[in-house]
């Protein structure tokens, strides 16, 4: 069992983890096939999204901001299903990720959460996001994070180490101090696990079948929660 005690700071994934970004991410894409009179089911729609950003998010080139690939996604859409996205002003759908982000909503236990947890730890975000999209995020979740580390202020993406390397460094805490929390097994969980910090596994999808929009992966979270309510529960 864990000993929350020993814990200065806890992070958090954001997307996926605080951020309902599969309920922001499959009417988008849903749409754009509709578009072309395309029907593909949720799961596929979910799986392809995981898989192209996965592909495009590793370390076999030079780093490029997560608006960049959110639009590279929708053009590896397009070409997997033979149409070209339309990139005019009157008519974006290249950008059509990128722009639903600031409407991603939390999950309805997040805030509840935050602020409970807030008054116990100091808390920090670990994300795969640029800044300023974070930023349009950041509202929705009504709590001040003591350290939002981007991956492009480290210039690499989850499950990279450097991400945590970056957030221990400036949080001034060894890694046992931290607690990380994320319903990624393949960007957090593994990589997290892999640096010595304790983890929180949230199975958002625990009800449901398959990964959804992260790739499938296996590792040993030192605790698995449904949701956060049961996590605060459970410090509490």
């Amino acid at each position: 069992m864990l000993d929350f005690n020993q814990f200065e700071v806890v992070s958090f994934d954001c997307y996926g983890t605080l951020i309902d970004w599969e309920s922001g991410i499959l009417p988008v894409l849903k749409q754009l096939l509709s578009n072309r009179e395309i029907d593909f089911s949720d799961d596929g729609t979910l799986e392809m999204f995981a898989e192209f950003e996965a592909e495009l998010e590793k370390e076999n080139g030079e780093y490029i901001k997560y608006r960049d690939i959110l639009q590279e996604i929708v053009r590896k859409i397009g070409k997997k299903f033979s149409f070209e996205p339309t990139e005019t002003e009157s008519a974006t759908e290249i950008n059509c990720l990128v722009e639903s982000i600031k409407n991603w909503q939390p999950f309805p236990d997040t805030v509840a959460a935050l602020r409970a947890l807030k008054q116990k730890y100091k808390l920090a975000v670990i994300s795969n996001i640029d800044d300023d999209l974070f930023a349009g995020t950041a509202k929705h979740l009504k709590v001040e994070f003591d350290w939002v580390i981007t991956a492009e202020q480290v210039r690499s993406y989850k499950p990279s180490t450097r991400n945590f390397e970056m957030a221990i460094e400036k949080m001034g805490i060894p890694p046992s101090k931290l607690l990380h929390v994320a319903q990624s097994l393949y960007h957090d969980i593994v990589p997290a696990s892999r640096m010595g910090i304790s983890t929180v596994w949230v199975n958002r999808r625990y009800d449901r079948t398959g990964f959804g929009a992260t790739l499938p992966a296996s590792a040993q979270p030192d605790l698995e929660v449904p949701d956060l309510k049961t996590l605060v529960e459970a410090i509490a």
